[in-house]
C-alpha cells in the first residue's frame, strides 16, 4: 500500500506540467497555450509612474502601471503576460474634468476605456497599446510611447474609428474623444 501512495505521488508530481515561461516578445503564435510572457529584462518599468502633458488647452495626466500575469485571448488561444495598464485623467483650461478612468476597476472582458500594452520594441524603446475606445467604442484604436530620456516619454495615438452606431449607442451619451489625437506630444514623468 506504501508502495502504491509514492507511485501516485510520483505520478501527479510528473504528469503536472508547469507554465512555461517565455520573455516578453515572444511571438504568441511561437508559444503552446496557457504560456506566460513575463517581462524578465524589466522592460516596462521605465513607463510606469504618473506623467503629465498639455495639448490644446487641456492637461492630460497618464497613471502608468504593470499588471503581471494578465490573461490575454490571442484569436482561439489563451495565455498570459505581463502588460502595462494606461489609466487617465484629462482636464480643461478650467480645471473641469473632461474624462477620468483612473478610479475605473476594469472587468477581464472589458474593452471600453482599456488601454493594455501589446508589444514592446526595446531596441527602439517604443511600446505600442491598444485602446478600446471610449463610450461605444468611439475612437478604439492604437497608441505608441517612445521613451525619450528617464523623465520623458513621447506619445502617438491613432483612433480607427469614430464612427456611431445609434442602435448601440443610447443618445445623449459623451462620445467625444479626450485623448490627445496627435503624434510627438511629450509627457513629463511627475
Amino acid at each position: 500500500m506504501k508502495s502504491l501512495i509514492i507511485f501516485l505521488g510520483v505520478f501527479v508530481v510528473f504528469s503536472c506540467k508547469a507554465q512555461q515561461t517565455y520573455p516578453l516578445n515572444t511571438y504568441p503564435d511561437d508559444v503552446p497555450a496557457g504560456s506566460y510572457l513575463k517581462d524578465l529584462n524589466n522592460e516596462l518599468t521605465p513607463y510606469i509612474g504618473s506623467w503629465n502633458a498639455s495639448f490644446n488647452g487641456t492637461q492630460i495626466f497618464l497613471f502608468i502601471s504593470k499588471q503581471p500575469h494578465k490573461l490575454i485571448q490571442y484569436g482561439e488561444r489563451k495565455f498570459y503576460r505581463d502588460v502595462l495598464s494606461i489609466k487617465y485623467q484629462i482636464k480643461n483650461s478650467l480645471g473641469v474634468i473632461l474624462q477620468d478612468t483612473q478610479n475605473m476597476s476594469f472587468q477581464s472582458n472589458q474593452i471600453e476605456h482599456t488601454i493594455y500594452s501589446l508589444r514592446i520594441r526595446p531596441t527602439l524603446n517604443v511600446i505600442s497599446f491598444n485602446y478600446g475606445g471610449t463610450n461605444c467604442g468611439v475612437g478604439w484604436g492604437s497608441i505608441r510611447l517612445k521613451k525619450l530620456n528617464s523623465t520623458q516619454i513621447s506619445w502617438e495615438y491613432i483612433p480607427n474609428s469614430t464612427i456611431i452606431d445609434s442602435n448601440k449607442c443610447p443618445s445623449g451619451t459623451d462620445i467625444n474623444i479626450y485623448l490627445p489625437e496627435t503624434k510627438d506630444l511629450i509627457f513629463t514623468k511627475q
